[in-house]
């Protein structure tokens, strides 16, 4: 449900120009461009334009001139891929899931956001009978809001992935001084459930999990590192750090972790966009698409007892939770 611009590459009469970027009808970031006096060029590069998260003066008036052809109501259908993989027999290089799994994603109002998702599995060797099953998969009620100072506050309710249900708040915050620094804390408060099938099984048994962290942006090489404080689904609290290089298509990195009574572990992970990269849509006509990234962590020790958490949305990853860097959309306009 986001929203793309084509930044114009001319702008008439010489007047300064600011294109808003939203998100489900809330404001992320700006791209504005003010001519030069004397400037012999009569058009603006891309080199041109300044992109910030911040939205200038203008937005309060901006926000009250009726909307063209905006996505509330609009319904999209994404089809997830999902590949899961163990190695945890010697005879047996890996055990594989795979599903297919498609979900409504539609917006009622800004900010808000609804996903129903269904988990069909294709293939499934040493995963269970319950994960053969088709099966509901993220059922949830997402609302974000944009507070003063560079702060987004996103909460959800539903049935998340990893066997939990219950509420995830979080609370992310760009230093309006430096854009490179931002600062997020996340809290759930979730039980266990499974689907047998259509068959819903919940528990009543609350687990409490934090997060809490700052990242930094090095735009030269479009690398984030991120170092957080956290608690996961046993209790156990940790330490968590994340390297990641973000490229136009893919996203990858590595991460280390350390908690309490639990041995290190870490890994690598990565996202890759799957095609086609170009979407467009048709009144009111449910728009069907491939998920529009794809991702695999690898745990490297092997850890299937500790460090357990869940993702609050299925769209959820390194690589879209990047896709309004300022410093990144400003790379991909200077080299694409």
């Amino acid at each position: 449900m986001n929203t793309f611009l084509s930044i114009p590459l001319s702008v008439s009469d010489k007047k300064p120009c600011r294109v808003i970027v939203l998100d489900n009808n809330v404001p992320q970031i700006s791209l504005y461009y003010k001519p030069i006096i004397g400037d012999s060029v009569p058009e603006a590069s891309r080199r041109d334009w300044n992109v910030s998260y911040d939205l200038g003066g203008t937005w309060k008036e901006a926000r009250k001139i009726g909307r063209k052809n905006s996505s509330l109501f609009k319904v999209d259908v994404v089809v997830y891929p999902e590949v899961s993989l163990k190695n945890l027999i010697i005879t047996q290089i890996y055990q594989v899931l795979f599903n297919l799994s498609p979900a409504v994603e539609v917006s009622f109002w800004k900010g808000m956001k609804l996903t129903a998702q269904v988990v069909v599995p294709v293939y499934n060797d040493g995963y269970g009978t319950l994960a053969g099953k088709t099966h509901p998969g993220f059922l949830t009620l997402q609302q974000t809001v944009r507070l003063p100072y560079n702060t987004w506050f996103t909460g959800t309710v539903g049935t998340f992935n990893a066997g939990r249900y219950g509420a995830d708040l979080k609370l992310f915050h760009v230093l309006k001084a430096d854009e490179r620094f931002s600062f997020e804390g996340r809290i759930g408060l979730t039980a266990a459930y499974e689907w047998d099938g259509f068959e819903f099984y919940y528990g009543t048994k609350t687990r409490l999990t934090w997060s809490l962290g700052a990242n930094f942006y090095w735009p030269e090489y479009n690398v984030q590192a991120s170092l957080k404080g956290e608690q996961y689904l046993l209790g156990e609290k940790g330490v968590r750090f994340d390297l990641i290089r973000h490229f136009r298509y893919c996203s990858i990195g590595f991460y280390a972790m350390k908690a309490q009574g639990a041995k290190s572990n870490g890994g690598f992970r990565f996202q890759i966009a799957l095609p086609p990269y170009k979407y467009k849509r048709k009144g009111y006509i449910p728009r069907v698409t491939p998920s529009k990234n794809m991702g695999i962590a690898y745990n490297a020790g092997n850890e299937r007892y500790y460090y357990k958490g869940f993702r609050a949305n299925a769209s959820e990853n390194i690589m879209s939770n990047n896709s309004f860097n300022p410093y990144f959309i400003k790379s991909e306009l200077l080299n694409f």
